[in-house]
């Protein structure tokens, strides 16, 4: 998943349907995987716009979102069921 997004942000014209066949045979749903590119074009575009404008992230959000990514994000089997059968297969 994070390759496909990595991919998407780095060299979107490279993406073809073979990478979303890879994403549905490690087990996202298409609603997964339509998810995985929506938040990956939001955040290139929030990220640009911030970078354009020259906008820096306050610490105390910044904190905030860190604590979110190994706090609550952990507890969205959605985000990370597809790992175990990525480790494990």
């Amino acid at each position: 998943m994070l390759d496909f997004a990595v991919k998407l942000t780095r060299e979107p014209a490279n993406v073809r349907e073979s990478d979303v066949e890879e994403l549905r045979g490690l087990g996202l749903s298409d609603e997964q995987i339509l998810s995985v590119v929506g938040i990956t074009c939001l955040f290139n575009f929030m990220n640009r716009l911030a970078e354009g404008l020259g906008v820096d992230m306050e610490a105390d959000r910044q904190r905030a979102m860190d604590g979110w990514v190994t706090g609550p994000a952990r507890g969205q089997d959605w985000l990370w069921s597809f790992k175990a059968s990525t480790v494990n297969g």
